[in-house]
């Protein structure tokens, strides 16, 4: 019967004993949910000697904290963890539960949705639960990102949802908290398991981490050709800000796919974004409407950026731009300071 679950819980990734930025961002959510339905939140840490994270957790929203803390869990394993989540689930009944739509969150909410025979909303941007029938309304872009797609699981639970990076607000963490850490055991053993973790290789490669820059400056296809999007280089040289682009940029060739900001590519906070020749479809949207500041140039002064643009410029970018870029080069050999803090 759906009425025995009841709870929102939030699964919490860690890595070498660290917790994921995306889990905290999901407890800030859950948190909101659980108060709506005036229920306990939950998180769910699963690894090897990480019981000490459960005040972490606590600190982040949860009012409790389930621990299944074992050799087996060390390293991710789909065998190992979707086994001890089902357990967990099959036990305690959540009526939500949350996962951050990362490599690992993606796997074992699909098989943790398999096995339990229960829906799974892919990529969530926007969460919310409609009190009288206590259904999550999980919403993401669709057909394209034309759309946006409110899902709900009306018939099955637990109702479950991966969600993308930096698109939830955590809250600010509390120290003082207190909560309930449940610890959990486990039968499986190493000798149980059919795949093991022989070695884990690091990527050490240089990469634009667009994740963690305070100030992006991002371009589109309004600055009409690669020559025209150099501009784009040039201001984020001259402010010290990373360089990213939309998705009809990365598809011409003039970025790389890791500097792609938007449904298909990565979702970020910086305290300032340049949003320059950029129209504003849904799909690049989702990917930066939660940075500080959004200052956009595009000469259509109907644009659907300007609709999230903090301050907005409608101009041409090509005329624009290196004014811009003038005017902070000039600063800098005064002496001039940029500070973003």
């Amino acid at each position: 019967m759906m009425e025995e679950y009841r709870g929102v819980w939030v699964f919490i990734e860690q890595n070498d004993g660290k917790i994921e930025g995306v889990s905290l961002e999901l407890l800030g959510a859950g948190r909101k949910l659980a108060d709506k339905l005036e229920v306990p939140l939950s998180g769910v840490l699963l690894g090897y000697k990480v019981k000490p994270l459960s005040q972490e957790v606590i600190s982040y929203g949860a009012d409790q904290v389930y621990v299944v803390d074992h050799e087996v869990m060390k390293d991710y394993r789909t065998e190992s963890y979707m086994q001890a989540v089902i357990n967990l689930a099959e036990k305690y009944k959540p009526e939500i539960f949350l996962y951050g739509a990362t490599a690992n969150g993606k796997d074992l909410a699909s098989a943790v949705a398999t096995d339990l025979s229960t829906g799974l909303t892919a990529d969530t941007t926007m969460l919310d639960v409609e009190l009288e029938k206590r259904l999550l309304e999980a919403s993401r872009p669709a057909f394209g990102g034309n759309i946006m797609a409110t899902i709900l699981c009306k018939k099955h639970r637990p109702q479950m949802a991966t969600v993308r990076p930096k698109v939830m607000k955590a809250l600010e963490p509390d120290p003082s908290r207190q909560g309930k850490v449940i610890e959990e055991p486990i039968t499986l053993k190493e000798e149980d398991m059919r795949t093991k973790v022989l070695k884990i290789v690091k990527d050490v490669t240089k990469k634009v981490n667009l994740a963690d820059a305070h100030v992006v400056v991002a371009g589109g296809k309004g600055m009409g050709d690669l020559q025209g999007f150099q501009l784009i280089h040039e201001l984020a040289d001259s402010i010290g800000a990373t360089v990213g682009g939309t998705r009809d940029v990365v598809e011409a060739g003039w970025l790389p796919h890791e500097q792609q900001i938007g449904q298909t590519g990565e979702t970020i906070t910086p305290k300032i974004y340049f949003a320059i020749g950029i129209s504003g479809a849904i799909q690049h949207i989702v990917g930066m409407k939660n940075s500080e500041f959004i200052i956009a140039i595009n000469k259509d002064p109907e644009a659907p950026i300007f609709d999230v643009a903090t301050y907005g410029i409608v101009g041409d970018a090509m005329e624009i731009v290196p004014k811009l870029i003038k005017q902070f080069k000039e600063a800098r050999e005064r002496g001039g300071e940029i500070s973003y803090v």
